[in-house]
């Protein structure tokens, strides 16, 4: 677990902009499950391509005219009960952090894994993202 002075910062970026910080797999599963409706999930966390690449570009993104209507994000290595239940929906998947995934009435169908994350520039992902907007929502 990491220390809420670490991590505060990077949630608030995020809450700040119209995310719902989400704490419980029951949290999870409510807004998950919904059957209609768009949303996006951002699975944060304290490393470097968070901070320098995945924040920036998904609130980026939502900048764009067309963008989900749920913004939910949870904290790997914070919120460990709702990462778990956040996981099970973007089987198959593997666990990473951060990572990016959009919801449509109930189905991912869009994810960015961490390794499309790192290294590649916060207006590529969230270019990345605009599109999967166009597309989805």
């Amino acid at each position: 677990m990491y220390p809420e002075h670490i991590t505060k910062p990077c949630e608030e970026q995020l809450t700040t902009a119209g995310f719902k910080a989400l704490k419980s797999a029951t949290d999870v599963s409510a807004v998950l499950s919904e059957k209609e409706g768009t949303t996006l999930l951002v699975f944060n966390s304290v490393c470097g391509c968070a901070a320098a690449n995945a924040r920036p570009a998904v609130l980026a993104s939502i900048q764009h005219g067309k963008h989900p209507s749920n913004l939910i994000t949870v904290f790997a290595g914070v919120d460990t009960e709702a990462v778990a239940k956040a996981r099970e929906f973007i089987f198959p998947f593997p666990p990473s952090s951060p990572s990016i995934g959009l919801f449509k009435d109930g189905k991912l169908v869009h994810f960015i894994e961490r390794h499309m994350i790192e290294g590649r520039p916060a207006k590529m992902i969230a270019d990345n993202l605009v599109a999967a907007y166009e597309e989805f929502c």
